[in-house]
Formats: C-alpha cells, sequence, structure tokens
C-alpha cells in the first residue's frame, strides 16, 4: 500500500481529534497513553485546535506526523516534541540535553505489520535530527512487550531510567536513540 507521510497541518484538527480517540479505543490503550478515550472526547473543539496547530507543520517544539492511505484517511500517528536543557519532563525529571521525546504512537490494526510504523520513525527522527536534536526517547509500559520489541528493532534501548505511574505500582520505561548511533538503516540492525 502507497502512504502519504507529512507532518499535519493546523486546520486538520478534526481528523487529528478522530484518529487519537481511535487511537484511545484500542486494546492496549490503557498501557499506551496516559489518558482515557473518555477523558480525550470530553474536551472542547478548541482543545484539538490548539494541540493540532501547536503540533503542526512549521512548529518548533513539537511535531505530529501522520501516515494517510491511498484514500486519504489517516491511518497512523506518532509526535515529536522537543525537550530543552534545563526543564523538567512530564514526569518531573530533569532534562539534561535538547532530545525528542517520540509520544502517541499510533497505527490502526489493519494497518500494522506492513512496515508503515518503521516508515513512522524515519519520518520522525528526520524530522529530530533536522532541528539539532541530540537522542530522541520515550517511554514505555513495562508490560508493554509488543511496543518495546518494535523499539529495540528500531534502534532504541533502555536507559535504565524507571518512571513510576502515580501511586500505582505500574512503571514505565525509557528508551533512547542516541543521534551519534544513526546512520544504518532499520532493516540492516
Amino acid at each position: 500500500m502507497s502512504y502519504v507521510i507529512r507532518s499535519v497541518r493546523a486546520d486538520e484538527w478534526p481528523a487529528a481529534k478522530e484518529l487519537r480517540l481511535a487511537a484511545l479505543r484500542d486494546p492496549v490503550a490503557h498501557l499506551a497513553f496516559l489518558e482515557t478515550y473518555e477523558e480525550a472526547a470530553a474536551r472542547p473543539d478548541s482543545f484539538w485546535q490548539e494541540r493540532t496547530a501547536g503540533a503542526a507543520e512549521g512548529a518548533e517544539a513539537r511535531q505530529q506526523i501522520i501516515a494517510a492511505g491511498p484514500d486519504g484517511r489517516w491511518v497512523g500517528t506518532l509526535t515529536v516534541l522537543v525537550e530543552e536543557p534545563g526543564t523538567t519532563d512530564w514526569a518531573g525529571f530533569p532534562v539534561e540535553r535538547k532530545q525528542g521525546h517520540v509520544v502517541g504512537v499510533f497505527v490502526r490494526p489493519e494497518e500494522r505489520g506492513s512496515g508503515l510504523t518503521e516508515v513512522l520513525f524515519d519520518a520522525a527522527l528526520e524530522w529530530a535530527w533536522g532541528r539539532g536534536l541530540e537522542r530522541v526517547r520515550l517511554i514505555v509500559h513495562e508490560e508493554n512487550g509488543r511496543a518495546q520489541r518494535f523499539y529495540r528493532r528500531v534502534g532504541f534501548e533502555p536507559s535504565g531510567l524507571v518512571v513510576p505511574l502515580g501511586d500505582s505500582e505500574e512503571r514505565e520505561l525509557e528508551f533512547v536513540l542516541e543521534r551519534s548511533s544513526v546512520g544504518v538503516p532499520y532493516s540492516d540492525r
């Protein structure tokens, strides 16, 4: 199948909202996302407009990349957030260097196994390295084995950082890809 991989445009917030809500209906959404379908569905359109505009083509602080199928329907997405040194991340940990943080990874179930996720990651890394980011990281639930296997396959490695999830005993693990380790195509790793 032929996909179009590109950054979102600010006026595409309805499609961004629809894809996020689809992601939150996925059977493993509780392991992959920090919000529920009900929380996201209750947000006003102004939230989705602002969220999409902030990650749209030309934005510097974050970029949402989508995959559209031949019919134009969005079938996959991820977002790269830029984290600056001297700040703290969403979990309260200090950010020590300029880095990207991949969030919101989702590919519709019928498109999984097609190589689409790898193509989305290629685009995300190209965007990140083009902004001078030193590394890209992501956080994955300790029980989300499918995602962990994929992230390892595309070059990410556990850093050893463990992020507790609130008051529960659940934990998430940081995986990182250093810019200096890039250069070998995913298929050769």
